[in-house]
């Protein structure tokens, strides 16, 4: 089990509004159906910025790392 998904999903709350700062090509919609999952949020990132998988990980792992910042 990846601790990622689970960092991300506990922490959630404090850094939602902080997604749209770092990642400023997602939408109102991409942002709304947004839940916490790290996959949900690599898939709009693959999706938004045609990241791959590894590296939409990589840039979630990285940010939260960094303390989520924008």
């Amino acid at each position: 089990m990846d601790p990622t998904k689970d960092i991300l999903q506990d922490k959630w709350l404090a850094v939602k509004d902080l997604v749209p700062q770092k990642w400023n090509k997602l939408t109102a919609e991409d942002l709304a159906g947004l839940s916490g999952k790290e996959e949900e949020l690599a898939s709009a990132l693959r999706q938004r910025y045609k990241y791959g998988r590894i590296q939409a990980d990589m840039e979630i792992r990285n940010w939260l790392r960094d303390g989520a910042k924008a």
